[in-house]
């Protein structure tokens, strides 16, 4: 069995407005990377949509289980995830998570075996990279929606081509970028923050 190591998890509340102008571009970067906008150095085509996402405790379409938010009791943790469908060439995977609405990345894991099947709870593999997320961390950065403010969580596993030539740690936009020129598959699970809101 591969080692891994823990998902130290953070709550994500509020960013800087600093911070939020870099969100935002990232998140032009993402849309561009999920095969909702046009890169100029895709000439592929639409990204096939074949991957099939899923989670023993999220469903989608479904609230974000509380463990996995800054609600949590104790420290949030990242939640486990499976995926199927990648490409037979598949050179390594990356997952995105991502608010697509504000444009706040709180996840981002690269250069995963093309042949792992899944992410277990709160772990990734040691040989894997983490990219720094909207608030700069390399780690799940467990999202914090204010009360009555529903958001959607996507959850996008991507099958690339290669594997990015990046550092751990790497800045988010430029992970970003990376991911949409070599991504050739995607898929995504989408849960939302209602279960974070009260009466």
């Amino acid at each position: 069995m591969p080692s891994t190591r823990t998902t130290a998890a953070r709550g994500a509340a509020r960013t800087s407005p600093g911070v939020r102008v870099g969100a935002v571009a990232a998140g032009t970067a993402l849309l561009a990377s999920t095969g909702c906008g046009v890169l100029s150095s895709d000439l592929r085509g639409e990204m096939p949509t074949d991957i099939n996402v899923s989670s023993p405790m999220m469903q989608e379409g479904e609230p974000l289980p509380m463990a996995y938010t800054c609600g949590a009791e104790g420290d949030p943790v990242s939640p486990p995830l499976s995926w199927s469908g990648l490409p037979d060439d598949a050179g390594s995977i990356a997952l995105v998570v991502d608010d697509p609405r504000d444009a706040v990345v709180f996840w981002l894991v690269y250069d995963l075996d093309p042949q792992l099947v899944e992410l277990r709870q709160n772990t990734v593999p040691a040989d894997a990279k983490l990219g720094q997320n909207s608030a700069g961390d390399t780690a799940y950065g467990a999202p914090c929606p204010e009360e009555g403010d529903v958001h959607e969580y996507r959850f996008t596993v991507y099958a690339l081509d290669g594997t990015l030539d990046l550092p751990e740690g790497a800045a988010l936009d430029l992970t970003l970028e990376a991911i949409a020129e070599q991504a050739v598959a995607r898929g995504s699970l989408v849960t939302n923050s209602e279960s974070t809101t009260s009466d």
